[in-house]
């Protein structure tokens, strides 16, 4: 793996309280402070912008949390994003999401076991993923199980983790240390 671009900041870099968020998210998810977190937070007022937001989609959204791992971990997949997927991973199983959801999720919506609302779910996924877009039978069958407004949460859900996933590589952050 290549160096980072942006090396995660130190206390005096992020300044207290986002020094503080970042330790906190470390142990929520079982590691050090997370990389992406000290990365981000060298820009302190755009670091808990972002945090309050993205805590608005994960872990505080409105779709069921193993779905919304379902959407952060095939994007991560699609994307290449080892960083995020092994994050995830992590705090996927918390949500139950099982060893085999894992492997599944890799062969994509369209593989054995699914039920079909996370088979919607995942079709939709890939689809703002290749497309950056849906198309009418996919926003269909979403509607099928879905209400509008978690419609629109699952585009910005998905758009978010497409965006983390350029942020991750193109400043090329590296894994976090698990504790």
């Amino acid at each position: 793996m290549t160096a980072p671009r942006a090396t995660p900041g130190r206390i005096r870099d992020v300044g207290v309280v986002n020094w503080l968020a970042c330790q906190i998210a470390g142990r929520a998810a079982g590691t050090g402070p997370p990389n992406l977190f000290l990365t981000l937070a060298r820009r302190r007022g755009l670091f808990r912008g972002w945090l309050w937001f993205a805590g608005r989609l994960m872990p505080g959204g409105t779709l069921p949390r193993r779905e919304t791992e379902l959407v952060i971990l095939r994007v991560a997949h699609l994307r290449d994003c080892r960083y995020e997927f092994d994050h995830h991973v992590r705090l996927a199983r918390r949500a139950g999401v099982r060893e085999r959801d894992v492997e599944r999720l890799k062969e994509g919506p369209d593989a054995a076991g699914w039920n079909p609302r996370e088979r919607a779910i995942l079709t939709a996924t890939d689809q703002l993923h290749d497309r950056r877009d849906l198309d009418d039978d996919a926003w269909t069958a979403l509607r099928t199980y879905l209400t509008e407004g978690e419609c629109v949460e699952l585009t910005v859900l998905a758009g978010h983790y497409e965006m983390l996933a350029t942020v991750i590589t193109a400043l090329r952050i590296q894994p976090d240390e698990h504790r």
